[in-house]
């Protein structure tokens, strides 16, 4: 078989799969988390959140709102190194993000069906 000819086969094929994917796929929220900070992330974000009598308080201060709180869990950065990722039954875990363009950290701990956001460390105004 000639070489155009298994091109075009191979388009075809690979076109008609690509429609098919499409077609069952169509509304569903299907993901692809490789990167283990993105897996961590996706986890945190679909537990119930208990916040810390500390963080509550900061609510009540206006320093931050909740919709910063699921910003930082969408978009920030798990901090390995300072996580403790080996903890039985509840892992520790450090996300550094921003939120309003100011550096914000958070200290969250998972747990089977929930997470406590136990420590939110904001940059000191002056």
């Amino acid at each position: 078989m000639e070489l155009r000819r298994r091109f075009t086969f191979f388009g075809l094929g690979f076109s008609i799969g690509i429609l098919l994917l499409l077609f069952f796929l169509n509304g569903k929220k299907a993901s692809c988390n490789f990167l283990p900070n993105e897996r961590v992330l996706n986890m945190l974000r679909y537990k119930h959140r208990i916040y810390s009598d500390e963080v509550l308080q900061l609510i009540a201060d206006k320093k931050i709102d909740s919709t910063g709180i699921a910003n930082l869990l969408l978009n920030g950065d798990v901090d390995f190194s300072k996580s403790n990722v080996h903890q039985e039954p509840c892992r520790d875990y450090w996300i550094n993000g921003y939120d309003k363009e100011k550096k914000i950290s958070m200290f969250v701990q998972n747990c089977d069906t929930i997470i406590t956001i136990q420590q939110i460390y904001l940059p000191q105004e002056n």
